[in-house]
């Protein structure tokens, strides 16, 4: 394991576990689209990638990092990989603000952006060779990257537009950090785009649905 993702991980852990049980704490640095642009309070841009509901959120979303991180050590190496995860969280929680700019209430945590930013630069770079397995299931459930990256970007994408009572998951949050990751990759790796652009282009189908929706009839915002 990388000494970065390490120090990432551990960091996320210790400001997590203090945060459950530290209310004071969690408001101040939860993203929260009124702070943000009412009291320009940008820190928690950031800071909102180091808190998380409950335990299981916070293991959930350090296990999935950890299991794709090798691959984008290894192909950005250690400044790569920091421009992704953080890139990724402060794309994802900018789109959040965008989005949600008329709703002061609006608030979110979680590495998720992050984490998604990490998972589809992977896909971006093996989209038909990376096989994603399906938790709790045995690993012949296994799908093709592409695959799961159009049925992520569908699902967040769908649940965005149609939100749901009581779901508190940031689903702007994670289109903006995979969109980032997926992006980046490209941009790093054009060759990608041009090997991969049949896989890629039916991963992308979802978002190129959500910007019609988001920046044309404004169902959003």
């Amino acid at each position: 394991m990388s000494t970065v993702l390490l120090i990432i991980i551990a960091a996320t852990a210790i400001i997590s576990y203090i945060a459950f049980s530290n209310h004071a704490m969690f408001e101040k640095y939860k993203f929260n689209v009124g702070a943000i642009l009412r009291n320009k309070e940008y820190v928690r841009l950031i800071s909102a990638g180091f808190l998380h509901a409950d335990l299981m959120h916070l293991l959930l979303n350090m296990y999935v990092l950890y299991m794709f991180s090798q691959p984008i050590f290894e192909t950005f190496g250690t400044v790569g990989f920091l421009i992704i995860y953080f890139g990724s969280i402060l794309l994802g929680n900018l789109f959040s603000l965008y989005l949600y700019k008329n709703q002061s209430w609006y608030s979110a945590i979680g590495a998720s952006g992050g984490v998604s930013g990490i998972i589809f630069a992977s896909v971006a770079l093996y989209p038909d060779v990376i096989q994603i397995g399906i938790i709790f299931l045995p690993p012949e459930f296994s799908v093709p990257g592409y695959i799961f990256g159009l049925l992520y970007f569908g699902y967040s994408v769908y649940m965005m537009l149609n939100p749901k009572q009581n779901d508190n998951i940031g689903h702007a949050a994670h289109l903006g950090g995979a969109f980032f990751g997926l992006i980046y990759t490209v941009a790093m790796f054009p060759m990608v785009a041009v090997d991969n652009a049949l896989f890629l282009g039916i991963m992308s189908l979802p978002l190129i649905y959500m910007a019609y929706q988001v920046f044309y009839k404004k169902k959003i915002g």
